[in-house]
């Protein structure tokens, strides 16, 4: 097996981890609910750890969701490669970070269009052109 992490792995992960801090519990309370170590929620919300079916169902009934909610909007297989496998595992990596995530949440509950376009030009702004090199500055 490679070394290389599941693009589905991540997925479940980067949901676990949401939906976990929607509730506002830590990963240490998880851990002891779930029987497992804070330290293997941060595997398993990282995707480094797959979670197991029967542990997976008990996330589910401690986080109060199906377990369906773990795979809605992700990767239906795990992926060959390719441009939508990117795509993808730029999301999950992204909204996985404490800051993506504080900031989609954020984002989110912006009601004026107006102004959630104005954020993104804002950010866009403040960001390199996309086919420019992300090389260090020195």
């Amino acid at each position: 097996m490679s070394a290389a992490r599941n693009v589905v792995d991540v997925y479940v992960g980067a949901r676990l981890r949401m939906r976990r801090v929607t509730l506002g519990m830590s990963q240490s309370r998880l851990g002891e609910l779930l029987g497992v170590t804070f330290q293997q929620i941060q595997k398993y919300e990282k995707g480094t750890n797959r979670i197991s079916a029967s542990r997976l169902k008990l996330a589910a009934e401690v986080l109060q969701v199906s377990i369906d909610f773990f795979y809605e909007g992700g990767p239906a297989q795990p992926s060959k490669g390719g441009l939508a496998e990117d795509s993808t595992a730029f999301v999950t990596e992204f909204l996985s970070t404490s800051e993506g995530f504080q900031l989609n949440r954020a984002f989110a509950r912006i009601r004026d269009p107006k102004v959630r376009r104005r954020i993104v030009e804002l950010v866009l702004s403040l960001s390199p052109p996309e086919d420019q090199d992300q090389a260090p500055v020195r």
